[in-house]
């Protein structure tokens, strides 16, 4: 008996004519870019700046701004010195999470 070339298994669905494609998820822009640090400068040194979603916050975290906690659940940043004196792994050790407004109306204190 001749040995069938025709898979058993259910192939690639564009390999079938009659089934229809499995549909594409969306991709989700915002988180994204929520992982992607951002810098800036200001005259305390150079700072990175990362988005925390809401989706993502899922510790209490104590913002240096106002000394107040961030819940789970909410949107808040993670800092680091970009420029520390110790060397960037340092920096990056010393990260804090803030409250948006905290970070964003931080005074300098020279």
């Amino acid at each position: 008996m001749p040995r069938s070339n025709r898979p058993r298994r259910p192939g690639k669905p564009s390999a079938q004519p009659g089934r229809k494609a499995a549909p594409v998820p969306e991709i989700d822009l915002e988180r994204a870019r929520a992982g992607i640090p951002t810098r800036e400068s200001a005259p305390d040194g150079e700072w990175s700046v990362r988005r925390i979603t809401e989706r993502n916050a899922a510790k209490d975290y104590v913002c240096p701004g106002c000394h107040r906690v961030i819940p789970p659940g909410l949107a808040h940043l993670v800092v680091w010195q970009e420029d520390s004196l110790f060397g960037a792994a340092a920096g990056l050790a010393g990260r804090r999470h803030w409250h948006v407004n905290c970070w964003r109306t931080r005074s300098y204190r020279y």
